[in-house]
């Protein structure tokens, strides 16, 4: 906690977010708008090209770079960070942040996350219309 000119303030609330925003669209958006209602400050991490070919079977449409960039430009995150090439938890414990936001249909599992992270807290996020905006039925 710190106090600024008498006021008490505190630290401002990292929340991060993953994933591999191969094209932004509508459900992307309102994936980082959640985040964002999560706290102050949203990092999010992008998937190395690499490791989207492994998960997924198919190389991303537009590569780790263009990604990167499409994000930076959405005006929605503070920081975007591409992710190690193969320890998924490297960008969490470098920044540790206070929260982290999963998608609807991320495969990683909340329960275990909190045992890796017990301070922190791990937040499910809501989808917005999957049937109509998710990357696999759109590229």
């Amino acid at each position: 906690m710190l106090i600024v000119k008498g006021k008490i303030m505190s630290d401002a609330i990292k929340v991060m977010g993953f994933g591999t925003f191969d094209g932004l669209h509508p459900g992307h958006l309102n994936f980082l708008r959640q985040l964002k209602e999560l706290g102050d400050e949203v990092y999010v991490v992008i998937a190395r090209d690499r490791n989207v070919k492994r998960i997924k079977g198919k190389k991303p449409v537009y590569n780790e770079k263009e990604r990167l960039e499409a994000l930076k430009k959405s005006g929605l995150v503070d920081r975007v960070l591409m992710g190690h090439a193969t320890d998924f938890y490297h960008m969490i414990n470098k920044f540790q942040p206070h929260v982290i936001g999963l998608g609807y249909d991320q495969k990683a599992d909340t329960n275990d996350l909190q045992k890796v992270f017990p301070k922190m807290e791990i937040r499910r996020l809501n989808a917005l219309e999957p049937e109509k905006y998710k990357s696999s039925l759109l590229n």
